[in-house]
């Protein structure tokens, strides 16, 4: 395993636990298919079937002049995101309820001294 993909599993790992305490209920994680990947499938505690994007960073010194996860969500990855939402919601109507289906992002950003998450719901 790589760095980027060790940090991308632990980002997931606390976005999940984040969410839990929240009360989503995790579908499923890392859905792949050829035009794109999910990091997260969840149900919110409103019941809407919601995707999740998740970011993570490692910040180093005082972080003032690094960048944000967020600014890791590019609009191709915007698009490539909503597109494989899409697909998803159409072959899995029978999770979608009358309050449809939404977009979040969760960044977690890592220093020495905490990790500190964001959530960013519709987007």
């Amino acid at each position: 395993m790589t760095y980027k993909s060790d940090l991308g599993t632990y980002g997931e790992d606390k976005a999940c636990e984040y969410l839990k305490n929240k009360g989503y209920k995790i579908i499923e994680r890392n859905y792949r298919q050829k035009w794109g990947e999910l990091d997260i499938v969840a149900i919110s505690p409103e019941g809407i079937l919601t995707f999740v994007e998740v970011k993570t960073m490692r910040q180093f010194g005082n972080g003032a002049e690094e960048l944000l996860p967020e600014e890791q969500m590019t609009a191709a990855k915007m698009k490539k995101f909503k597109k494989t939402s899409t697909l998803y919601a159409q072959n899995n109507e029978e999770l979608i309820n009358d309050k449809g289906w939404k977009c979040d992002l969760v960044t977690l950003t890592i220093s020495e001294k905490d990790d500190t998450i964001r959530h960013y719901e519709n987007i």
